[in-house]
């Protein structure tokens, strides 16, 4: 039997842990450098502080986690920064999430593929939401959608991935489902995270907002931005019960965001092993339950081979899907 490189890896890891826990590597030592693809203010920012956060509350690491924005290319500088210039380095993980695995899909990471880091772990799931400022004219997620009936190109979306990512995939998904062919007049604004894009919203420069509910929540709370639909099979728990989802107005539309990390080429079996282990510890506590239900998070557990596998098989489906609303070729 021929085992890929990510299943002797994870089962390398596995044994290394069934055997004793002295066989574990100690894990990185000193400051960890958790790097957020994007400005703060966005998912992947949200994702290293409040991870980072409780991994030192909890005792799970000997130091602190410091949070580096690298923001361009929707995470294309960071992955590329890893992939070339952080090779074995063990106390560096990367932010990343449904977003990294679509630019991934559509190949605009030059020269670079999923198989170049390793994947190690998830923290749970965000799904997406679409928002307006509290003084715009689209009261209801119908009233949004009437107008890109008439004109696709009425309404203007920013998010905080580029053109073709997926926040602007997910707007394209919404909009086919409405029954809207059109999809190429659908205009969309990128920015550099989530908290960009919602400024611009908020200043009332943009129309709506499209991306993930977590990043939200300081607007929403502010009364800044209103919440037209979420983007999930039901309601969201917590701070987000009170807003409908786009299925209960009539549009058949889901989109979820993992949110996990990876880290870079080159690093040992052991340390891959210590840090599955590590963030497995994290999304079972306590504190970082209560994190994922104050921000809308909903339970996504993955780590090692089942991780690696699920990657794998979005971006079989992500670029499926690019290639049907005319993104890539």
């Amino acid at each position: 039997m021929v085992f890929s490189s990510s299943r002797l890896r994870t089962l390398g890891g596995a044994l290394l842990i069934a055997i004793s826990p002295l066989a574990m590597a100690d894990g990185p030592s000193g400051k960890i450098d958790c790097i957020a693809p994007a400005n703060p203010g966005g998912g992947w920012d949200f994702t290293c502080r409040s991870v980072g956060n409780v991994l030192s509350g909890i005792g799970a690491i000997d130091g602190s986690v410091q949070t580096t924005n690298m923001p361009g290319a929707s995470g294309g500088v960071a992955f590329s920064h890893v992939v070339t210039k952080r090779a074995g380095q063990n106390d560096v993980i990367v932010s990343a999430s449904t977003a990294t695995t679509t630019r991934l899909a559509q190949h605009q990471f030059p020269g670079m593929n999923a198989d170049m880091v390793n994947w190690v772990g998830t923290v749970g799931a965000d799904y997406g939401v679409i928002a307006v400022s509290k003084d715009s004219p689209y009261q209801t997620l119908a009233d949004l959608l009437n107008a890109m009936e008439k004109s696709p190109s009425s309404v203007s979306f920013a998010g905080g991935s580029a053109s073709g990512g997926w926040d602007h995939l997910k707007v394209l998904l919404m909009a086919r489902a409405d029954g809207i062919e059109a999809l190429n007049e659908v205009k969309y604004l990128p920015f550099d995270g989530g908290g960009e894009a919602m400024t611009q919203v908020v200043g009332g420069h943009i129309d709506a907002f499209t991306g993930d509910a977590s990043e939200t929540l300081g607007f929403v709370e502010s009364g800044d931005l209103r919440i037209l639909a979420v983007l999930a099979d039901g309601r969201l728990p917590g701070a987000l019960s009170d807003f409908p989802t786009a299925k209960e107005q009539g549009v058949d539309v889901e989109g979820i965001n993992w949110r996990g990390f990876y880290l870079p080429p080159e690093v040992s079996d052991e340390d891959i092993a210590w840090w599955e282990e590590t963030l497995h510890t994290l999304y079972e506590s306590d504190e970082w339950k209560q994190v994922m239900q104050q921000n809308g998070l909903i339970p996504f557990d993955r780590q090692g081979e089942a991780f690696d596998d699920y990657v794998h098989q979005q971006i079989a489906d992500i670029e499926e899907i690019s290639q049907q609303v005319g993104l890539i070729q």
